[in-house]
């Protein structure tokens, strides 16, 4: 079958608002560091409250993990697809307007309902670690009613967010998607999405993940947690359990892939890092383009590392749009 899109992702829908703060702020507010937190819309509207005077580092932006990578792959050149839950109010039209604005394609059956639209909290210390308290809204509720069928089995690849794992309703979507894909011969990745997530919901993302899939993406900390591993080389082998091929951020240490035959050590661009928020996001977002790009493992990780280098070095998870365009161009064109 002809493959229309690059990429189906499938996410949460979250509207972004980042501050930045002390470590002294966050003990103070009893926020666990460098995670992502579930809280209700009374705890994220206290803690928004008690930052009042703190700056605003970026303009509210549409965000999720997911979104974040698949807007990025359609601003570097991908024809991609996503679904996702936003309710039938202000948020959800700036969500869908931004996601649109970004060239992704949405289920022309979706119909925003009552309800309120995702919310992320992103603080960003000092070292530029993201600490991250979100009310999932409507987006708890995204369920197999947003999904396009039609446009998955006409997508190269599918991506799921590994953070669907904390709603049965998206873990069940999830879980559907993957098996509709490996049917009709679209590759799956999914990401594993946080420390958290692994922590506490690991059976949750085993059953997504099912019999195994295509391509992992995760930190070096994801992947000893996901696999109980006592080093990270034995991580990397354990990886091989349950996907063909996996590609681990290390930060400022780079990157290591292995393309389903030998593993590549990709080496990171040297930046002064002042927010990491989005950083995984971006980089899977560049990987997955140069692959469609027909790139190998190892080139398309250098430019996910570039990519990921020029994130870190601005506040916000999305680049200006002749960002996209001036990395793929230094990139792609010019070596």
């Amino acid at each position: 079958m002809n493959k229309t899109y690059a990429i189906y992702g499938l996410g949460a829908a979250l509207v972004d608002t980042e501050i930045t703060l002390t470590d002294a702020d966050l003990q103070a507010m009893k926020v666990d560091k460098g995670i992502m937190t579930l809280v209700d819309e009374a705890r994220q509207t206290e803690l928004i409250a008690a930052l009042d005077q703190h700056l605003v580092a970026s303009k509210r932006a549409s965000g999720g993990s997911a979104a974040n990578t698949i807007i990025a792959a359609s601003y570097f050149g991908c024809n991609n697809f996503y679904s996702c839950k936003v309710a039938n109010d202000e948020n959800g039209a700036f969500y869908l307007a931004d996601l649109k604005a970004a060239g992704v394609t949405t289920p022309g059956h979706f119909v925003p309902g009552s309800g309120i639209t995702g919310k992320c909290l992103v603080m960003i210390t000092p070292d530029a670690e993201r600490t991250m308290n979100t009310f999932l809204g409507i987006s708890a509720e995204l369920s197999v009613a947003e999904l396009d069928l039609d446009a998955l089995k006409a997508a190269r690849f599918a991506y799921i967010e590994g953070y669907l794992v904390t709603s049965p309703t998206g873990r069940a979507a999830a879980i559907t998607l993957r098996q509709t894909a490996q049917e009709h011969g679209t590759a799956v990745a999914i990401s594993l999405s946080d420390p958290a997530m692994v922590q506490f919901f690991r059976d949750g993302l085993l059953e997504m993940i099912g019999d195994g899939v295509d391509l992992i993406f995760c930190n070096r900390d994801e992947a000893i947690g996901f696999t109980n591993a006592a080093s990270f080389e034995e991580a990397c082998e354990s990886l091989k359990k349950y996907a063909k091929q996996f590609a681990i951020t290390c930060g400022a240490d780079g990157a290591v892939v292995f393309d389903g035959e030998q593993y590549h050590q990709i080496s990171a661009p040297k930046v002064a890092a002042i927010d990491t928020n989005g950083a995984g996001d971006m980089f899977a977002g560049a990987f997955l383009y140069g692959i469609n790009q027909g790139c190998g493992f190892a080139r398309a990780a250098e430019f996910a590392n570039r990519a990921a280098a020029t994130i870190v070095s601005q506040y916000g998870p999305r680049l200006q749009a002749q960002q996209y365009a001036q990395l793929r161009a230094q990139f792609f064109e010019l070596n």
